[in-house]
């Protein structure tokens, strides 16, 4: 037996192809990043805050799959660096919601480059249609094991 590859098969798992990709994915992104001086997952969080501006600690943590306590230490690392602030949220104020200062948005702006640049190496033998594709096959997949009934948008 060869690991992942099993000689009874002729070609790989497709979920071993996907961990392989992703560990790829990963690795440039971490370099990417790491440019900007920033790790991945901060990347990952000053996206989501793009997006969900006064996000709590909490809710971050949540949409980043991290316990906590690691949300809790990321927040105070990049608040550190002068990428977020937090503020009391009007509607609740215990609650301290997180935002992207200016220096964050360029920050952010600066690792968004750099994944289109892993992003056009890793799709350079693909069409516009197959990266299409492709994405519409992984939000299927991923739906189907996150027990979604909805089908993934684009279908």
């Amino acid at each position: 037996m060869n690991g992942p590859e099993d000689t009874s098969r002729s070609q790989p798992r497709v979920t071993y192809l996907v961990k392989r990709l992703e560990q790829a994915v990963r690795s440039h992104l971490d370099e990417a990043t790491g440019e900007v001086g920033l790790t991945t997952p901060q990347y990952a969080a000053l996206s989501s805050l793009l997006t969900r501006p006064g996000t709590t600690s909490a809710e971050l943590a949540r949409m980043a799959f991290t316990s906590a306590q690691a949300m809790n230490q990321m927040v105070a690392t990049l608040e550190r660096k002068g990428l977020i602030r937090r503020e009391s949220l009007p509607h609740h104020r215990k609650q301290l919601g997180i935002f992207l200062t200016d220096h964050g948005l360029e920050c952010l702006r600066l690792c968004e480059e750099r994944a289109d640049q892993v992003e056009k190496r890793m799709f350079a033998d693909l069409s516009a249609a197959e990266q299409r594709t492709l994405a519409r096959l992984l939000r299927k997949c991923s739906s189907a094991l996150a027990g979604d009934d909805a089908r993934a948008s684009g279908d």
